[in-house]
């Protein structure tokens, strides 16, 4: 009986873990140990952040508006970000949804932003980084960051967008943020946000 009952508790168990969500990284696996980084939320202009649910409400061409999460400052190693985002709802267009920025040096350093009709594009060049972004379609983003070394931006894991980094303070930051050019509205939920590094 005592047997049985172990036995059961060990197969009980062994679903947990089966189940459970891994803490390897989903892109350039090894060495990484997962972590948790503090952060602040920022509305400006017409955003509006509701928990991972971050809208712009506002067609303004101008001005500062932005829906966002912005992380704690690192300055060293390397750095693995990895989220899902799926759009809502979209009548604007060039809408940045993940930074990584450079708070000792070029400002916004890397940001990937979306074009009506799904386009997902490095702001700072321009370049294509994958189509189909498009209204209810969910997208995986992992950005990779070897600080003085490069950037490297996965989406739904494949390598799409390499840069170079220098040294200093960076952060991430994810949401709804319009461009130079670009405008909203939009409306985009995050989801199944996870850090690591090494």
């Amino acid at each position: 009986m005592q047997r049985r009952l172990l036995a059961s508790i060990a197969a009980a168990a062994a679903l947990l873990l089966a189940a459970a969500p891994s803490a390897t990284a989903e892109v350039e696996p090894g060495g990484w140990t997962s972590y948790s980084p503090g952060f602040s939320v920022q509305e400006r202009g017409c955003g509006d952040v509701n928990d991972l649910t971050f809208t712009l409400t506002c067609s303004t061409a101008s001005g500062d508006q932005r829906a966002e999460r912005r992380y704690t400052t690192y300055t060293g190693g390397s750095r693995q970000f990895e989220g899902y985002f799926r759009i809502t709802s979209q009548t604007g267009s060039r809408i940045s949804l993940k930074q990584t920025f450079h708070e000792t040096g070029s400002g916004a350093y890397f940001m990937l932003a979306v074009e009506r009709g799904g386009r997902l594009y490095a702001v700072h060049g321009g370049t294509t980084l994958a189509t189909g972004a498009t209204v209810g379609t969910t997208v995986r983003v992992n950005t990779v960051h070897d600080v003085g070394g490069t950037h490297r931006t996965y989406i739904n894991g494949s390598l799409k967008h390499t840069v170079s980094s220098g040294t200093g303070g960076f952060y991430d930051k994810f949401g709804s943020y319009r461009t130079d050019s670009g405008a909203g509205p939009i409306s985009v939920v995050w989801s199944g946000i996870r850090f690591w590094r090494k």
